[in-house]
């Protein structure tokens, strides 16, 4: 058996126990945070391929080609080329930023050769994958800043020690205009404008710059220049990677493969991507209390994804969690619990994770809320009649309209917490519970109580006063 598989069962018989208890996840979180150093050089062709393709979006053009590259490399005796690229457009690093790091990793600790291009040229440009207007080029002094903190907040997820670095500007800056236009001729222009972000903007009368149409084709010469095996990328990259692939063929090599990640969704489960923009991220250098709390604001159904983007889980391990939540012998609260800990336990250790899970529990669930100052209230006798819906929206301004207060409701966002002598009782408020009066549910789930009653939106509380 490889040293993967002896891992993984291990955690499996883990995962079949009790998650609620601190012992078993402290357990599993050594045994689970132990993989993203794990030698796995041992795995055959096709179980290597196996581990990519559990994080990816896209492998072209076939799993089974990159399982084939993996054997005749080994014939050779060496490893695949892995190129990811980087232009470091930004100094603030959220946890999607780590995904295709990961991959990576996996690459690196099956024994191939990984290059890190860092696309000084390419930044000047800068990507306009999936956006608006373009981007403002940056300067040298913007690149250095930017790759210094990249590199400082994604170092828990990947070696850099050995890794080649590469700057573009060592082949871009020399490239004579008679060898671009050479490249060019042979590009379709129709498969530049095919990007639905430059469609998008046509269509709105919006122009597009000469330097944004090359771009892909700058990109695509790195690859050709350091013969890639394999790119990695976000998915939102697929066009610019399947151009490394036209490219690498007008230089006459044999094209890369492509493996794509999926761009990890925000914490406020409106389907958007994590952004700094859009204030639905976890930053990598955010305290290990932050980050375990914010991990568990996301909504229920965001777990398997993160799971299986952020963790070194096994697509069988996730699986068998997923299992055990729909035949009911898993909360889905356990599940979170054990997520929030592994992104805590990546980016500080297993002590520190488990350190934020008890002081999570201490904030949220044992401590009696009635202890908590300055939290809003609604009164029953002014607003009880009001739909809880109406409650969220107009009262309390915990939802910005009655859609995303019901759908809330829908990702088991939206609760009752009533304090009781042996503790906290907390009933989930179906989406149909958020359209009814906000007494009537107080009577039928928390009639009697002789604690406090509780109205939780996500990680937002409000005191429900009578």
């Amino acid at each position: 058996m490889t040293r993967l598989g002896d891992s993984v069962k291990r955690a499996t018989a883990l995962l079949t126990q009790d998650l609620s208890s601190a012992a078993t996840v402290r357990e599993l979180l050594t045994e689970t945070s132990a993989r993203r150093y794990l030698d796995l050089s041992d795995l055959p062709p096709a179980e290597q391929a196996e581990l990519v393709a559990a994080g990816a979006v896209n492998i072209l053009p076939s799993a089974e080609s990159l399982t084939e590259r993996i054997d005749a490399a080994r014939a050779e005796g060496r490893g695949l080329h892995v190129k990811l690229g980087i232009d470091p457009t930004g100094s603030d690093v959220h946890i999607g930023h780590a995904v295709p790091m990961i991959v990576l990793s996996r690459f690196q600790r099956m024994g191939h050769d990984v290059t890190l291009i860092i696309g000084d040229i390419t930044a000047r440009i800068g990507d306009p994958s999936g956006r608006s207007t373009e981007r403002p080029p940056l300067t040298d002094e913007d690149i250095a800043r930017n790759l210094a903190g990249y590199r400082e907040q994604v170092r828990p997820f990947f070696d850099f020690d050995r890794v080649r670095f590469r700057h573009n500007s060592e082949w871009l800056a020399g490239i004579t205009l008679p060898r671009l236009i050479g490249i060019l001729s042979q590009v379709s222009a129709s498969a530049l404008l095919q990007r639905e972000d430059f469609r998008t903007r046509l269509e709105a009368g919006h122009g597009l710059s000469m330097s944004e149409l090359i771009y892909p084709v700058a990109m695509a010469i790195d690859s050709a220049e350091i013969e890639c095996d394999v790119e990695l990328g976000g998915v939102d990259q697929l066009l610019n990677l399947q151009m490394g692939r036209r490219v690498m063929e007008i230089y006459g090599q044999r094209p890369q493969l492509v493996v794509t990640m999926p761009l990890i969704e925000g914490t406020d489960g409106s389907g958007a991507k994590m952004s700094k923009s859009k204030g639905n991220y976890i930053g990598l250098s955010a305290s290990a209390d932050d980050l375990f709390g914010k991990a568990m604001s996301i909504p229920d159904r965001l777990m398997d994804p993160w799971l299986r983007s952020l963790t070194e889980w096994t697509d069988a391990e996730v699986m068998l969690t997923t299992q055990r939540i729909a035949d009911g012998t898993l909360h889905p609260m356990d599940l979170k619990r054990v997520l929030a800990g592994e992104i805590v336990a990546a980016l500080y250790d297993v002590d520190t994770a488990m350190a934020a899970r008890e002081a999570f529990a201490a904030q949220f669930s044992r401590r009696s809320f009635t202890e908590v100052e300055a939290l809003p209230e609604v009164s029953l006798a002014a607003h009880g009649a009001e739909a809880v819906t109406a409650v969220l929206t107009g009262v309390l301004g915990f939802a910005a309209s009655a859609s995303a207060a019901r759908r809330l409701a829908k990702q088991n966002g939206l609760r009752l917490v009533v304090e009781e002598a042996g503790g906290q009782r907390t009933e989930v408020l179906a989406e149909g519970d958020a359209l009814r009066p906000l007494a009537e549910i107080v009577a039928e789930r928390a009639g009697g109580a002789p604690g406090g009653v509780y109205l939780k939106a996500g990680r937002k509380l409000a005191r429900v006063a009578s």
